[in-house]
This record gives structure tokens, sequence and C-alpha cells, in this order.
């Protein structure tokens, strides 16, 4: 699997490390601590050393990043597993890293952003190609609705990543539609619709145990 994807993690591994270049081509101009969390209400509630953002982010991801490989190639039921699955994997990593350092670099410089307008719509999208694909991921035990059920049972696995597609493509579009939404509700929207896209799935899993067992 990793000859097929070389390439592809080569590109992301360098993606995820470009934040450090803007870094320093900013240097100068960016504050000693910076932005690297904001809170439910959309202002900023964590900072963090130049240093750290600049150089200490994108090396975590890239750690990250690798590790996750690791495990899913090592993973011998992934031998088989659907490359574009894999693929839609290893952009997850350099999208975030762009995205939060983006963010953090922004505000340093003195933009003035809704985080909400942009995670959202983003999160969303990842629902959506996510779910589009879940049907077609075979049984594994890195990538998926990993629980006792599915593991257990090829049969659950299939069935329950059917019913999970299409509840997460529909919440990604639930999530879409929440940039048009004032910032007081979008901003709540995120942590209710992800608890239901995690929890249906595994009581839909329960039951076809129960049901099938």
């Amino acid at each position: 699997m990793l000859n097929t994807h070389k390439r592809t993690l080569a590109v992301t591994s360098v993606i995820i490390l470009l934040p450090i270049l803007a870094g320093l081509v900013f240097w100068n101009d960016l504050p000693a601590r910076m932005v690297t969390h904001w809170g439910p209400n959309g202002q900023p509630d964590g900072w963090s050393s130049k240093g750290f953002v600049v150089f200490g982010l994108p090396l975590i991801l890239l750690a990250l990043h690798w590790l996750c490989t690791f495990f899913t190639i090592k993973d011998p039921k992934n031998k088989g597993q659907n490359p574009k699955l894999f693929t839609l994997v290893l952009w997850i990593t350099p999208v975030v890293s762009l995205l939060v350092n983006g963010m953090s670099y922004a505000v340093a410089l003195g933009a003035e952003l809704d985080p909400t307008r942009i995670l959202l719509p983003l999160i969303g999208v990842v629902f959506i190609l996510v779910g589009n694909y879940m049907p077609k991921c075979k049984q594994n035990h890195t990538i998926g609705i990993k629980i006792p059920w599915t593991l257990n049972d090829e049969e659950n696995w299939n069935a329950t990543h059917r019913f999970a597609g299409k509840i997460w493509f529909a919440g990604g579009l639930v999530m879409l539609a929440g940039i048009f939404l004032p910032t007081t509700v979008s901003t709540w929207l995120f942590l209710p619709v992800t608890f239901i896209l995690v929890a249906l799935p595994m009581i839909y899993s329960y039951r076809f145990h129960k049901k099938n067992g």
C-alpha cells in the first residue's frame, strides 16, 4: 500500500510543513504570543508562543500524520482497502495544518475572522466526503467504525457503514447549511451534530447485532 501512495505521502508531508516557511517569511511581523484556540463564542481563549506555532504545530501534525499512516499500512486487513479512501485519509492532516496555522497567522497579522464560518463548512465537506466512501470501506482495525460488533462480524460492519455513510453525508449538509444561520446558532451546531453522527451508527450496529446475533 505504501508504494502505491508514496508520492501522495511525500506531497502531503511537505504541505503539512509549509506553514513553517510562511512563519519564517512573516517572523518579524508576528507577535511573541499567538492565538491557537477559539472558544464557542468565536473569541480567542488560548495562546501559544510564536516558536511553538511556527515550528511546533506543523511538526506535531507531521508526526501524527506519519503515525496514522504507519498503523494504517501495518493493518493486514487494509491490503485490499479502497485506495481512494486511504488517499482521503492522507489529505486530512495537511488541510488541518494549513487551516490551523493559517488562522493563527491571519489573526496575528491583524485580520478579523470568525472561526465558525471557516471551520463549520470545512468539517461539513469532510463529513460528506467520508460519508461517501464509508460504504466502500472494508473491515479493518484502523479506518471506520471500530466497535466490537463491527469488528467481529463482517456483515455487521458492512451494514453499519452503509447506514453511517448516509447519515454522515446528511450531517455534512447540515453543517454546510449552518453558515447561513446566525453565528450564535451555528457556533453550537458542531457538537450535537457530531454526537449524533457518532452515536447513531453505534446504536445501529448494536441493534443489528442483537437482531442477527
